[in-house]
């Protein structure tokens, strides 16, 4: 015989009550320690990426491209290259020569800011010119359309500014060029002579007086591509 016996109706309700109640109780306790806690390390970290992706669009150019950038004088000692102006342009069709235009806009170009320097002897110009790339991949894929022998083709398209000493920066007067990337960024530069001789006019080559054109792209790309991990604490970030 079975000595088993139905519960009565309202037991049971009461009992499924009480364990959606705790169940609620549960979830919303850990809903709510997920919208209190702070951010993990690898949240921070891709907020941090995140940023720097950004940068050649939330900074102002004048941060990205200094008044001044100093570097090592070919005679020794230290000097300053002045920039004569930043271009308002950001496309990356209009900023590299055409064989590298596809290869950027395959890569994921986001866009292409150049500014022209003058060394501090008057005689040299270099146009520097950052590229923003989607991701790091495609800035590593992108470096491999432009020279990386010191020629200056293809490559960055110089940028002139009429009624300053830039005004005959063209093409044909480009007689070096380099391109160094870190993360989703490359930064090109071309340079030339104030004088505005074509390249092919000149004799003997001196690679050594475009050399600091290098430095300033280094310059340029350590500060547009070094992460700062989120400072919860401050205004500028919201964590």
């Amino acid at each position: 015989m079975n000595s088993a016996r139905p519960w009565p109706t309202l037991v049971v309700a009461s009992a499924l009550t009480l364990i959606c109640a705790v169940a609620a109780g549960v979830a919303g306790s850990a809903a709510g320690t997920e919208l209190t806690r702070g951010p993990t390390t690898a949240e921070l970290r891709a907020a941090a990426e995140r940023e720097v992706a950004d940068r050649w669009r939330t900074w102002p150019t004048g941060r990205i491209f200094p008044a001044t950038l100093p570097y090592s004088a070919e005679q020794g000692g230290q000097e300053r290259a002045s920039r004569i102006g930043i271009s308002p342009r950001t496309s990356c069709g209009d900023s590299v020569d055409t064989k590298a235009v596809r290869a950027l806009r395959k890569a994921g170009c986001r866009g292409v800011l150049r500014a022209t320097y003058i060394d501090a002897l008057r005689g040299v110009l270099v146009t520097v010119g950052v590229v923003a790339l989607r991701d790091e991949l495609g800035a590593v894929r992108a470096r491999s359309a432009f020279a990386d022998t010191g020629k200056p083709a293809p490559g960055l398209r110089p940028l002139a500014f009429r009624g300053t000493l830039s005004d005959r920066f063209t093409p044909g007067v480009r007689q070096a060029g380099s391109v160094r990337q870190a993360g989703p960024y490359l930064v090109l530069t071309t340079a030339g002579q104030v004088d505005g001789r074509p390249a092919e006019a000149v004799g003997e080559q001196r690679p050594a007086i475009f050399a600091f054109a290098t430095e300033l792209s280094e310059r340029v790309l350590t500060d547009l591509s070094t992460p700062r991990m989120p400072d919860c604490g401050s205004q500028e970030w919201r964590c």
